[in-house]
């Protein structure tokens, strides 16, 4: 993983996260991931170790008392339920959440960013997409 956004429906409390690997990049993510993901504003850049981001995700979900997860690939659920594992058998302080996935036929997350690939304006695209539909 290398970043990680969170938007609210409403609102503008965003959260990102900036996670080191020290796996080699895949070259695709070198090139259309990587030189992004400073792009944001600089109040909302954090760089944290993958333990730290999992309790700083905690911490910025405890103050909603039912939080909604929405993802447009399934992997990504998958890659954020894994950030949350900070042992082989321990998770980071959640009480509960909720997932939901949707399939978004003709909407392209990176075509509608304002930064394509970088996970901060990607989830706020998804977020106005998806919200624009209600």
């Amino acid at each position: 993983m290398l970043s990680l956004a969170l938007v609210p429906e409403y609102g503008d409390q965003d959260y990102y996260v900036v996670i080191p690997t020290d796996a080699p990049y895949h070259p695709w993510v070198e090139k259309h991931v990587v030189p992004y993901l400073e792009s944001v504003p600089r109040t909302l850049y954090n760089r944290l170790d993958r333990v730290a981001a999992a309790h700083d995700v905690a911490a910025f979900l405890a103050g909603d008392p039912d939080p909604v997860i929405i993802a447009d690939w399934p992997e990504d659920i998958a890659l954020f339920c894994r950030l949350l594992l900070v042992g082989e058998t321990e998770i980071v302080d959640i009480r509960h959440m909720r997932f939901e996935f949707h399939r978004t036929p003709g909407f392209s997350t990176a075509r509608n960013s304002a930064v394509p690939h970088n996970a901060l304006h990607d989830a706020r695209a998804l977020r106005d997409h998806l919200t624009s539909l209600d």
